[in-house]
Parts: structure tokens; sequence; C-alpha cells
């Protein structure tokens, strides 16, 4: 099983593997993806590439790491606060979110399809979602303790708005190409950030 280098030429080298499978990926699908592939894109040779990664799988999942790490960062919303301005923060999130999965949807759009033949990467994509609706559901509780929705359970309804938003943004920017009538990040974060909004504060009893 290859080891991650510790020499600066290896890490060198891994990063150039990474950024030519990233371009694998996103202009092949994982499916359509193979080593030879990136080792062509990588400038190197097949036996070149097996040092650093077992397999196809052990290279993406190094790609679906950054993306999730990634994702996670870009939907911070530092600049609102969630308890005074809830629609700016919700925006802000929303807006940071499809403005990265705009940057990378190639290989975002190849996520998807290995989600539905890897269990592994099924598995990451849940995990991912999970933190995000993780993380609303807590600020949510920390600025709104006695929100309450009409008759929903908030963490269902925040994972509703989660498949929501990487839906559209999958229909949207994984296959733009697709469309007639492409859609631009702002218009796509005013959108899910109406539903989202209205979802949670459009149907409120109580206060905070």
């Amino acid at each position: 099983m290859p080891s991650v280098p510790s020499t600066p030429r290896g890490l060198a080298t891994r990063d150039q593997i990474v950024r030519a499978a990233r371009h694998v990926f996103a202009e092949s699908g994982y499916v359509g993806a193979r080593m030879s592939d990136v080792a062509a894109e990588a400038k190197l040779s097949l036996g070149g590439l097996y040092r650093y990664f077992a397999d196809k799988e052990d290279v993406f999942a190094v790609l679906v790491a950054d993306l999730q790490d990634g994702l996670y960062a870009a939907s911070r919303a530092p600049g609102h606060d969630f308890a005074t301005d809830p629609r700016g923060a919700l925006y802000e999130a929303n807006r940071g979110y499809l403005e990265y999965y705009h940057a990378h949807r190639g290989v975002l759009r190849a996520f998807v399809e290995a989600a539905t033949v890897e269990p592994r990467f099924r598995d990451q994509w849940r995990r991912m979602r999970d933190r995000h609706v993780d993380r609303f559901v807590h600020v949510l509780a920390g600025a709104y303790p006695r929100h309450e929705l009409d008759g929903a359970d908030a963490r269902r309804a925040a994972e509703a708005m989660a498949c929501l938003v990487e839906q559209s943004a999958y229909v949207w920017f994984g296959h733009e190409d697709l469309r007639a009538d492409p859609v631009d990040v702002d218009a796509a974060a005013t959108t899910v950030t109406q539903a989202w909004h209205r979802t949670f504060f459009g149907i409120t009893r109580g206060g905070r």
C-alpha cells in the first residue's frame, strides 16, 4: 500500500498527481477515468503513479476529502450574525457553497457519480451533508433557543434544505453545459436562500 511521501520532491509529485487527477475526473467522470489517464496528465509512468496511489478510488478519495473541507469552509458566514440577520447569514453561507461548487463542478459531478457505484463514496457523500446540517442546527439552537417550526423537526427540515441546495447546484452547475438558461451564482444563492429563510422563519411560532 503506497504511503504519503515525506520528502519535498515526493510531496511535490503527489500534488502534481492530485492536480492531474482533478482534471481527469472533471473531464471523464468517475467511471470513465483511468489511472493511465491520470499518469499521462501528470507526465508520469503508470508505475510511478502506483508508487503514490493504489488505485483510482484511492486518488479520488484525496480529491473528495479536499472538496469536503473546501465546501465546508466556503459555506461559513463570518460576515453576518445569524441571530440578528438570519437572511444575510443564510445568503452568505449559500453563496459561498455555490461559488465553490461552481468552481469545482466537474469533480463534484464525478463525486455524485462515484457515490452511486462505490459504497465508500456514498458514505462520504452522506457524511458531508450531515456535517453541514449539524452545523446549521447547532447555530440555530444557539441563536434561537425557543424557535419552533410548524410541527416540523428542525434537523429534518435543515436536511431537506441542504438536499435542495446540493441538488440545485448539481442541476445548475454540474451539468451547466446542458442548460439553455445558465444560472449565475448570485441568482442561485438568492433562490435557495429564500427557500431556507421561509422554511425556518416564514412559518414560526414564538420567538427567541
